[in-house]
């Protein structure tokens, strides 16, 4: 298992730690439900230094980006950062990613860390237009920092005006006294907040300083059981839950990110589909009656015939209820239709509803 540069830190602070993407990661610290209820009401701080970085460079750098991934990275400009994902030849997906541009001619592709082998291959197959890759995920150190007193918290560190970032764009400052950190205006929570990225060997200094700035805040670490428990509250996909090798982006509800005003992996059968229209579909679905929906249970409707599976669920500390993500059969997916989850083989009411859960 590796560790992030802050592993030591997690252990010192009494974090539960698990193995996950291959990392040696905190789960919980004081609590899920504690950690929740911080990032959404105050600011938290979560060691997501697993995920992957990739460079790539060059003047055909774009050209590459542009076939393997599905939005449309021409629309970028610098210090913007796009929401996309990598289609493979079957429909389905490799992964999603953020793209970010750096610079006219330099990007960076974040992607989620149990992938970062099979994404740099995939990429890599693609790349005859000599574009220029670095992988620096073993060098890269990223904090998120999330919550509606994360602007407050960080802006004593750095002289970029926080505040005034729009969502999903990106600056490169001196923050903690250290130069040349990527602060991106970005995070997985639906709290608002910041993504920080910087090298290895200034990962505990920044740690220690960003958690110095948000005592009076009533700052905490975050574990990723608070992570999924805020993602899933917005509706957020998790990659190897809710998307995956043989999830279509139009059927997870990503066509918003799927662009055909250019050619890119797999985009005529996607197009294809798109005409035809999808036979199932990602949902939001609330529970009726009492019971915790989880991956992989099945979904029926009122006469008992199987018509999905879930793919995530949880009790909602926000909402003080069960929710879940799950595909069922596009004449199934209606907003107010009732459904029963098979929660150890006892059929339980919920009804799909209205994404985010958290309005």
């Amino acid at each position: 298992m590796k560790n992030t540069a802050l592993t030591d830190t997690h252990i010192s602070l009494g974090a539960k730690m698990v193995p996950f993407a291959g990392y040696n990661m905190p789960v919980q610290y004081e609590g899920i439900n504690t950690e929740h209820h911080t990032v959404r009401q105050a600011v938290g701080v979560f060691d997501v230094s697993h995920m992957g970085e990739f460079l790539v460079k060059g003047d055909k750098a774009l050209d590459l980006i542009q076939k393997v991934t599905s939005n449309d990275a021409s629309k970028l400009t610098e210090g913007k950062i796009q929401y996309s994902c990598l289609p493979n030849e079957n429909g389905g997906i490799v992964d999603d990613l953020l793209v970010y541009k750096l610079s006219e001619q330099e990007y960076m592709l974040v992607v989620n860390a149990s992938n970062i082998e099979k994404d740099w291959n995939w990429i890599s197959s693609y790349n005859t237009f000599g574009a220029e890759m670095e992988d620096i995920s073993d060098n890269t150190s990223l904090l998120a920092v999330q919550g509606p007193l994360a602007a407050e918290t960080l802006q004593a560190l750095t002289d970029a005006d926080l505040a005034s970032m729009p969502y999903y764009t990106f600056k490169k400052a001196r923050f903690a006294g250290i130069d040349e950190v990527l602060i991106s205006a970005t995070g997985y929570t639906g709290a608002g907040g910041f993504e920080i990225y910087f090298k290895n060997e200034d990962a505990q200094h920044i740690w220690n300083e960003v958690f110095k700035a948000g005592e009076a805040h009533g700052i905490k670490p975050i574990g990723l059981g608070a992570r999924d428990t805020l993602r899933l509250e917005m509706g957020f996909c998790l990659y190897g839950n809710d998307i995956d090798d043989t999830t279509s982006p139009l059927e997870a509800g990503l066509g918003w990110i799927t662009k055909f005003t250019k050619d890119f992996v797999n985009s005529k059968a996607l197009e294809e589909q798109k005409k035809e229209g999808v036979r199932r579909k990602l949902v939001g679905f609330e529970m009726i009656d009492r019971g915790i929906p989880r991956h992989d249970y099945s979904i029926a409707d009122a006469e008992g015939t199987i018509i999905g599976k879930v793919t995530s669920g949880t009790q909602s500390p926000s909402l003080q209820k069960a929710i879940g993500l799950g595909y069922v059969s596009t004449d199934h997916s209606a907003q107010g239709t009732e459904v029963f989850i098979n929660i150890r083989n006892t059929p339980v009411k919920a009804i799909i509803t209205k994404l985010p859960f958290l309005k």
